[in-house]
């Protein structure tokens, strides 16, 4: 499938300005799409829009030439959310900017904790946006933090914050995007038990309610537990380092110590 890219239009006849800044916007509304793609036109930005993640990944040589991503957090398949560590694992390092309905604070968070440089509210029109996306391309920061992205190893688990990846005893655990996210919260607080509630959240979004009554998402919450759980268990029969108690919640038992050395399977891409 061919995607339009639009070029910077010169409505008022004058010179047009040497190197647009060159735009990916991933958006599944059609209507909303072509707008936001002719009026950053309008505005002098270059733009390729794609109409889900897949298309994005199965078109990374225009990535090459891009200077910045946009997302909508809400695709097809694959979000917007899930999306962005999947760009990383394929080496495009490009300064991404979320574009979403959902400007809850739980999503700004997740969204600056996986890499976003910004968080944009679509109500707040394209004007804004544009000037946003100016802000991001001239400040030149990496996308990824170098504190935020040290390995963890706790015990015989190894995380890696680059790539998303979770290791117990070298082997790759394959975990989801979310239950990695799970397995970095325990981890990140050894010996401490995290509420259900807690843990839920994580996942969706703090005040998201699913299940029956108000304790619904204690049931989402053990079945998540139990497929990380079954997970671990395949690569290691005796894993037993979550750990529950029903008032408490869950906690990952273990010490916590630097990163060694001597570890490049912790950078080592997620094949696809």
């Amino acid at each position: 499938m061919t995607f339009p890219i639009f070029e910077p239009v010169n409505p008022t006849n004058q010179e047009p300005k040497p190197d647009p800044i060159r735009v990916l916007l991933v958006e599944d509304d059609e209507d909303y799409r072509e707008i936001v793609g002719s009026e950053l036109s309008w505005h002098g930005f270059a733009v390729r829009s794609f109409a889900d993640g897949d298309s994005l990944l199965g078109s990374l040589d225009s990535a090459a030439e891009a200077d910045i991503i946009i997302l909508d957090w809400r695709l097809p398949n694959i979000s917007g959310i899930d999306l962005l560590p999947r760009l990383r694992e394929r080496g495009v390092n490009l300064p991404v900017v979320f574009l979403t309905s959902h400007p809850q604070p739980a999503y700004e968070k997740l969204a600056f904790e996986r890499g976003a440089l910004d968080f944009i509210d679509k109500t707040r029109g394209v004007e804004i946006l544009a000037r946003r996306l100016r802000l991001v391309v001239k400040s030149g920061e990496p996308a990824a933090n170098s504190e935020a992205d040290k390995p963890i190893v706790c015990g015989e688990l190894a995380l890696s914050p680059t790539t998303y990846r979770a290791y117990w005893k070298e082997a790759d655990v394959a975990l989801t995007v979310s239950e990695y996210d799970v397995v970095h919260l325990l981890a990140s607080n050894v010996g401490r038990y995290q509420a259900y509630r807690t843990i839920y959240d994580l996942q969706y979004y703090e005040g998201f309610v699913a299940g029956q009554g108000n304790q619904g998402y204690r049931t989402n919450v053990r079945s998540s537990i139990k497929r990380i759980r079954k997970k671990f268990c395949k690569l290691d029969p005796t894993f037993a380092e979550i750990q529950n108690s029903t008032a408490l919640g869950y906690r990952w038992r273990g010490l916590t110590v630097p990163a060694e050395r001597g570890m490049p399977w912790l950078l080592t891409p997620r094949s696809s």
